[in-house]
């Protein structure tokens, strides 16, 4: 994530000068020139961690081999618009290499049960297979943060699924890649500044259709066989669906054309950010069932695909022939008028900011200061991040100190959760009471300032609305089990801090604030106990 987010901003000032910019055309929903860098970033993010500790494996080899020869080939199409001819050459080398020098293909197909694909059958279908998950990635990179969000969701899932079996270079290959998307989808939610290009998409589909081979035919191959339907979600049946029309229109197959389900959304009338929320929503739904469907027969999970996918074609396909709109008429209901003249009122915003402001610094310096075993490592992380506090204030470009402040910002946020929940429930009597309360009234106050803030305030994206529900569904799957309560618990409060950290930076650009001068006690704090333990 962290060098995804220093590659992308390099890359955006490159773009120009190496012609990777996407200009707008009658079939793309943007209406300027955009860097379309952003799989760059992906790619490096997480090939990076992907090297440096995957094991010298053949399948691991070639998964590495594979992205890198789908970055070189997609770099060079957003550069120079190669074709889709030329295009299928790259991701032909980079799923055959997977297939045939990993030895990684499917031989457990659904319906099958107990028997199984031959290798002269199983080989050439992972390939077509793998080529398709690429295109249906690359297809549905059409609105801002889609991509990526829908990756996201399944990514989230898959790894989940693959941290219970303990496959621990599985477990890295997912990681790195959302990772890489975590970095990315700050810079391309609505209104996007960067695009991921085909080096991204295509990077994100082969190593969603690697990873999901992975799970289901070697790290848990008692898995039922049709999971990946549920758990690849909605780019799977749009690009067939699509293919499906081109093919009754008469239309050339891989001529690109505004008839994906997000372009048909917007033709309903619904907003840019309506229309990736419902995409979002739907794939979520699809990811969740897969994830407590997995053993389930191969009968229910493709039927209960086909109902959710059928069900939304048919409200497209119906409100179509309607003629119905999302947005008919601009006129403010009487109700929408009164929440209009309540949410006029400063103190909805103003008083819960301020509780924000108050609340964020006790619950740092309070956490540090209950801090018990804090190691040497976490003292010596304390110690850079002061001096990169020192570095951001002699500055004198805004926008750099101020990247440099949020890294500072989040990293003491996610100490302060892990000390917070490890010790200062055990100085609160041992009751979380008084803790759920703290972090109820800190989320309390984050949907206020979020909900009535105005303009000038905080502003939710469609990233905000999938990080909520992935993180809510994600917290009720570990809440599930005992074992995992603790993470559940971790996740929620991290959510929380974070989203109230990043209102107040969003208000106040101040480096010395009330936030700043406890993120320099906090770390002050840290390093004295860390030295204490070191030096006994």
């Amino acid at each position: 994530m962290a060098l995804c987010m220093v590659i992308i901003p390099i890359m955006i000032r490159l773009a120009p000068r190496i012609g990777m910019i996407d200009i707008p055309e009658e079939r793309k929903v943007h209406v300027k020139p955009i860097p379309r860098v952003g799989g760059v970033g992906i790619v490096l993010g997480a090939m990076l961690p992907a090297i440096l500790w995957l094991p010298f494996e053949d399948v691991y080899i070639a998964y590495i081999i594979g992205c890198l020869v789908l970055l070189a080939f997609g770099v060079l199409d957003d550069i120079k618009e190669l074709g889709h001819y030329t295009k299928f050459i790259g991701q032909f080398i980079a799923a055959i290499t997977l297939v045939y020098y990993g030895d990684l293909y499917v031989y457990h197909f659904p319906f099958m049960g107990v028997e199984h694909l031959s290798e002269d059958i199983g080989k050439p279908f992972t390939v077509f297979a793998l080529m398709g998950m690429m295109n249906a990635t690359n297809h549905s990179d059409g609105l801002d943060g889609l991509a990526g969000g829908l990756s996201l969701t399944s990514f989230i899932a898959i790894a989940y699924l693959i941290f219970q079996t303990g496959d621990h270079p599985a477990t890295i290959i997912v990681l790195a890649a959302l990772g890489g998307i975590f970095g990315f989808l700050r810079f391309n939610t609505h209104p996007a500044i960067v695009f991921m290009g085909d080096g991204g998409s295509q990077f994100l589909g082969f190593t969603l259709g690697a990873i999901v081979v992975m799970l289901t035919q070697s790290v848990n191959p008692a898995l039922s066989a049709a999971i990946p339907l549920l758990l690849l979600g909605l780019p799977v049946v749009d690009i067939l669906a699509v293919f499906a029309q081109r093919i009754y229109h008469k239309m050339n197959w891989f001529k690109a054309s505004k008839n994906h389900i997000h372009h048909r959304l917007l033709e309903l009338g619904f907003h840019h950010q309506e229309s990736v929320v419902i995409i979002y929503l739907i794939q979520i739904f699809l990811v969740t069932c897969g994830v407590f469907l997995i053993y389930e027969s191969d009968y229910l999970i493709s039927g209960l695909y086909v109902l959710v996918c059928g069900s939304l074609f048919a409200f497209l396909l119906v409100s179509e022939r309607r003629g119905w709109h999302a947005h008919k008429t601009s006129a403010d209901g009487v109700l929408s008028k009164i929440i209009g003249l309540v949410s006029q009122h400063k103190a909805l915003s103003t008083v819960p900011y301020r509780l924000l402001n108050l609340a964020i610094p006790f619950v740092f310096i309070l956490s540090s200061l209950s801090a018990k075993n804090v190691t040497p490592d976490i003292s010596i992380t304390s110690v850079l991040l002061l001096c990169l506090f020192g570095v951001a204030l002699t500055i004198k470009q805004k926008p750099l100190a101020n990247a440099i402040y949020k890294v500072i910002v989040y990293v003491t946020a996610a100490f302060v959760i892990y000390f917070e929940d490890k010790y200062l429930i055990n100085i609160l009597n041992s009751t979380e009471t008084l803790d759920m309360a703290l972090f109820g009234m800190i989320a309390l106050c984050v949907g206020l300032v979020i909900k009535y803030s105005g303009e000038d305030g905080f502003r939710t994206t469609p990233m905000d609305y999938l990080m909520v529900a992935a993180i809510g569904v994600s917290a009720i799957i570990l809440n599930l089990e005992e074992a995992m309560h603790e993470y559940a618990v971790l996740l929620v409060k991290l959510l929380i801090v974070f989203y109230a950290s990043e209102i107040i930076l969003n208000k106040s650009r101040k480096l010395i604030s009330e936030i700043g001068v406890s993120i320099i006690i906090t770390h002050g704090i840290l390093i004295y106990k860390g030295m204490s333990v070191l030096f006994g």
